[in-house]
């Protein structure tokens, strides 16, 4: 049996993309750095295209304390401040994106980043994680680990991840 290939235009093309990505709502993890900015600026574009909500998700991760110490009481009363302050700061960037899009919601959670993030992917219902990394190898990647690497790998739905160094197409 033989079978013809058919040759798309390149506009054909584009316009076959909406219906292969049906993207209704994009998680973006923000720890407020330079690149996690630039991951929301990326799932700005994707929002215009596709016409879904953007979740900005700050997770705040608590200091380890030893139960029954003085220390953690101040522990627990730095967490709801830095909870505050997240809140406050993310609904400044949700606010600075409502000229281009008005669907942009944002959630402060506590605990440990990667699990919480694809904790919330599944609470929410995402149908894509868009997050930023640092780009870290060797040494520092032991050491500091990668989020986006734990979060690639637990997902329980695409994720792009935004690299520093990286050909802008945005």
């Amino acid at each position: 049996m033989h079978v013809k290939a058919q040759v798309m235009e390149p506009e054909e093309m584009v316009e076959l993309v909406p219906q292969v990505l049906d993207l209704k709502k994009i998680l973006v993890p923000i720890d407020f750095s330079l690149m996690s900015k630039k991951a929301f600026h990326y799932a700005l574009r994707f929002a215009e295209q596709f016409g879904c909500e953007i979740v900005l998700l700050h997770v705040v991760e608590p200091e380890t304390v030893i139960a029954g110490t003085s220390l953690a009481v101040k522990v627990f009363a730095q967490l709801e401040d830095d909870m505050t302050a997240a809140k406050a700061e993310l609904a400044t960037l949700a606010a600075s994106s409502r000229d281009r899009l008005n669907s942009v919601a944002s959630a402060v959670r506590s605990g440990h980043a990667p699990n919480e993030i694809t904790k919330a992917a599944k609470d929410l219902d995402v149908d894509l994680i868009m997050i930023a990394t640092h780009g870290y190898t060797s040494w520092r990647h032991l050491c500091i680990s990668s989020t986006a690497e734990r979060v690639v790998r637990t997902a329980p739905c695409p994720v792009l991840v935004v690299r520093e160094k990286e050909h802008e197409f945005v």
